[in-house]
Protein backbone atom coordinates (compact mmCIF):
# COMPACT_ATOMS: atom_id res chain seq x y z
CA UNK A 1 0.00 0.00 0.00
CA UNK A 2 1.39 3.51 -1.07
CA UNK A 3 2.18 5.78 1.92
CA UNK A 4 -0.44 8.23 0.57
CA UNK A 5 -3.13 5.72 0.38
CA UNK A 6 -2.47 4.64 4.33
CA UNK A 7 -2.84 8.10 5.32
CA UNK A 8 -6.16 8.45 3.50
CA UNK A 9 -7.37 5.29 4.93
CA UNK A 10 -6.03 6.76 8.12
CA UNK A 11 -7.92 10.31 7.44
CA UNK A 12 -10.95 8.16 6.91
CA UNK A 13 -12.94 6.78 8.98
CA UNK A 14 -12.90 2.96 7.85
CA UNK A 15 -10.14 1.17 10.11
CA UNK A 16 -6.96 -0.01 8.57
CA UNK A 17 -6.75 -3.12 9.89
CA UNK A 18 -8.95 -6.29 8.96
CA UNK A 19 -12.73 -6.39 10.15
CA UNK A 20 -11.23 -9.17 12.65
CA UNK A 21 -8.76 -8.26 14.06
CA UNK A 22 -9.52 -3.97 14.41
CA UNK A 23 -8.56 -2.77 18.24
CA UNK A 24 -10.81 -0.11 17.76
CA UNK A 25 -13.95 -0.99 15.95
CA UNK A 26 -15.56 2.30 14.91
CA UNK A 27 -19.68 2.43 15.24
CA UNK A 28 -20.97 3.55 12.01
CA UNK A 29 -21.05 6.68 10.96
CA UNK A 30 -25.14 7.16 11.97
CA UNK A 31 -25.25 5.72 15.47
CA UNK A 32 -21.97 7.80 16.93
CA UNK A 33 -22.74 10.75 19.23
CA UNK A 34 -22.69 14.22 18.47
CA UNK A 35 -19.81 15.96 20.06
CA UNK A 36 -20.60 16.85 23.78
CA UNK A 37 -22.16 20.25 24.17
CA UNK A 38 -20.88 22.73 26.91
CA UNK A 39 -22.47 21.68 29.98
CA UNK A 40 -23.27 25.22 30.83
CA UNK A 41 -24.46 27.13 27.64
CA UNK A 42 -24.98 30.50 27.81
CA UNK A 43 -28.88 30.37 28.47
CA UNK A 44 -28.39 27.95 31.46
CA UNK A 45 -25.27 30.85 32.80
CA UNK A 46 -27.89 33.57 32.54
CA UNK A 47 -30.57 31.47 34.27
CA UNK A 48 -28.61 30.62 37.00
CA UNK A 49 -26.91 34.17 37.51
CA UNK A 50 -30.47 35.18 37.42
CA UNK A 51 -31.43 33.01 40.69
CA UNK A 52 -28.30 34.44 42.01
CA UNK A 53 -29.27 38.01 42.04
CA UNK A 54 -33.05 36.63 43.36
CA UNK A 55 -31.91 35.14 45.77
CA UNK A 56 -29.62 38.40 46.89
CA UNK A 57 -32.10 40.40 46.78
CA UNK A 58 -34.94 38.58 48.77
CA UNK A 59 -31.88 38.42 51.37
CA UNK A 60 -31.64 41.55 51.27
CA UNK A 61 -35.53 42.29 51.68
CA UNK A 62 -35.74 40.08 54.61
CA UNK A 63 -32.74 41.44 56.61
CA UNK A 64 -33.59 45.21 56.12
CA UNK A 65 -37.50 44.53 57.49
CA UNK A 66 -36.39 42.84 60.45
CA UNK A 67 -38.76 43.41 63.22
CA UNK A 68 -38.02 45.87 66.12
CA UNK A 69 -39.44 45.02 69.10
CA UNK A 70 -38.76 44.55 72.79
CA UNK A 71 -37.53 41.20 72.22
CA UNK A 72 -35.26 42.15 68.70
CA UNK A 73 -33.57 45.52 69.06
CA UNK A 74 -32.57 45.98 65.78
CA UNK A 75 -31.00 49.57 65.21
CA UNK A 76 -29.67 52.48 67.15
CA UNK A 77 -32.92 54.97 66.80
CA UNK A 78 -34.73 52.19 68.48
CA UNK A 79 -32.84 52.32 71.27
CA UNK A 80 -32.75 55.87 71.47
CA UNK A 81 -37.13 55.81 70.68
CA UNK A 82 -37.44 53.83 74.24
CA UNK A 83 -35.16 55.85 76.51
CA UNK A 84 -37.19 57.80 79.11
CA UNK A 85 -37.36 61.49 77.54
CA UNK A 86 -35.99 60.45 74.14
CA UNK A 87 -35.53 64.04 73.07
CA UNK A 88 -33.52 65.44 76.29
CA UNK A 89 -31.26 61.77 76.30
CA UNK A 90 -30.85 62.85 72.38
CA UNK A 91 -29.95 66.00 72.92
CA UNK A 92 -27.88 65.94 75.76
CA UNK A 93 -26.34 62.82 76.25
CA UNK A 94 -27.02 59.01 74.80
CA UNK A 95 -29.29 56.63 75.39
CA UNK A 96 -28.26 53.20 76.58
CA UNK A 97 -29.39 50.17 77.66
CA UNK A 98 -29.03 49.55 81.43
CA UNK A 99 -28.32 46.41 82.65
CA UNK A 100 -29.09 45.78 86.58
CA UNK A 101 -27.37 42.90 88.45
CA UNK A 102 -26.38 41.37 91.27
CA UNK A 103 -23.41 39.31 91.94
CA UNK A 104 -22.96 36.85 95.15
CA UNK A 105 -19.01 35.94 95.65
CA UNK A 106 -18.76 33.33 98.63
CA UNK A 107 -15.14 32.55 99.99
CA UNK A 108 -15.26 28.96 100.86
CA UNK A 109 -15.57 27.46 98.45
CA UNK A 110 -14.58 30.66 96.27
CA UNK A 111 -17.45 31.14 93.78
CA UNK A 112 -18.92 33.70 92.37
CA UNK A 113 -22.87 33.67 91.24
CA UNK A 114 -24.52 36.07 88.84
CA UNK A 115 -28.18 37.06 88.89
CA UNK A 116 -30.34 36.98 85.50
CA UNK A 117 -29.66 40.80 84.57
CA UNK A 118 -33.03 43.29 84.15
CA UNK A 119 -32.53 44.97 81.22
CA UNK A 120 -34.34 48.53 80.37
CA UNK A 121 -33.56 51.44 78.87
CA UNK A 122 -31.88 54.67 79.91
CA UNK A 123 -29.80 57.53 79.43
CA UNK A 124 -26.33 58.95 79.82
CA UNK A 125 -25.75 62.59 80.10
CA UNK A 126 -22.91 64.72 78.99
CA UNK A 127 -21.24 66.39 82.13
CA UNK A 128 -21.87 69.46 80.99
CA UNK A 129 -25.73 69.08 80.89
CA UNK A 130 -26.39 67.88 84.28
CA UNK A 131 -28.04 71.09 85.04
CA UNK A 132 -31.22 69.68 83.34
CA UNK A 133 -31.18 67.53 86.36
CA UNK A 134 -30.44 70.17 88.91
CA UNK A 135 -33.37 72.73 87.53
CA UNK A 136 -35.64 70.05 88.32
CA UNK A 137 -34.46 69.52 91.78
CA UNK A 138 -33.59 66.17 91.70
CA UNK A 139 -29.78 65.91 92.34
CA UNK A 140 -28.75 67.69 95.23
CA UNK A 141 -25.36 70.01 95.46
CA UNK A 142 -23.61 67.65 97.51
CA UNK A 143 -24.37 64.85 94.74
CA UNK A 144 -23.58 67.13 91.98
CA UNK A 145 -20.27 67.74 93.81
CA UNK A 146 -19.35 63.99 94.74
CA UNK A 147 -19.89 63.24 91.42
CA UNK A 148 -17.76 66.03 89.80
CA UNK A 149 -14.55 65.34 92.12
CA UNK A 150 -14.35 61.72 90.48
CA UNK A 151 -14.79 63.09 87.13
CA UNK A 152 -17.88 60.97 86.32
CA UNK A 153 -21.10 62.52 84.75
CA UNK A 154 -24.95 61.15 85.84
CA UNK A 155 -26.97 58.12 83.98
CA UNK A 156 -30.78 57.65 84.94
CA UNK A 157 -33.47 55.34 84.35
CA UNK A 158 -37.19 56.18 84.28
CA UNK A 159 -38.80 59.35 82.87
CA UNK A 160 -37.74 62.84 85.05
CA UNK A 161 -41.18 63.50 85.48
CA UNK A 162 -41.57 60.72 87.65
CA UNK A 163 -39.02 60.04 90.27
CA UNK A 164 -36.40 58.45 88.12
CA UNK A 165 -33.49 56.46 89.38
CA UNK A 166 -30.29 58.51 88.75
CA UNK A 167 -26.73 57.17 89.65
CA UNK A 168 -23.35 58.68 89.03
CA UNK A 169 -21.44 56.45 86.54
CA UNK A 170 -18.09 56.56 85.07
CA UNK A 171 -16.96 55.84 81.78
CA UNK A 172 -15.00 52.86 81.40
CA UNK A 173 -12.11 53.48 79.56
CA UNK A 174 -11.00 49.63 79.52
CA UNK A 175 -14.09 48.37 77.11
CA UNK A 176 -13.38 49.78 73.98
CA UNK A 177 -15.46 49.16 71.15
CA UNK A 178 -13.76 46.20 69.47
CA UNK A 179 -15.01 46.92 65.84
CA UNK A 180 -13.14 50.47 65.69
CA UNK A 181 -9.83 49.02 66.45
CA UNK A 182 -9.58 46.91 63.49
CA UNK A 183 -6.82 47.67 60.64
CA UNK A 184 -8.53 49.86 58.19
CA UNK A 185 -11.45 51.13 59.83
CA UNK A 186 -10.93 54.70 60.65
CA UNK A 187 -8.73 56.13 63.62
CA UNK A 188 -9.96 55.97 67.28
CA UNK A 189 -12.83 57.41 69.29
CA UNK A 190 -14.45 60.74 67.61
CA UNK A 191 -14.75 63.76 70.41
CA UNK A 192 -18.31 63.32 70.87
CA UNK A 193 -17.82 59.86 72.67
CA UNK A 194 -16.03 61.39 75.39
CA UNK A 195 -19.02 62.49 78.63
Amino acid sequence: MPLFGFIAVLVSSESPWPADLDPLPLPPRAYRAAPAAATFNYTSLAILGGIFILGVGVGIGFSSVATSGPENVATRDFIDRSAPNPEVCVEFGASAMVMDTRVFVTLNPFNVYVSQPKMQPGCVLRSTNWGILEQRKLLTSDQVRDCRNRMNTFGFTGTLESSPQISCIYQNEAAQNLFLTQPGVGSGRPETNKF
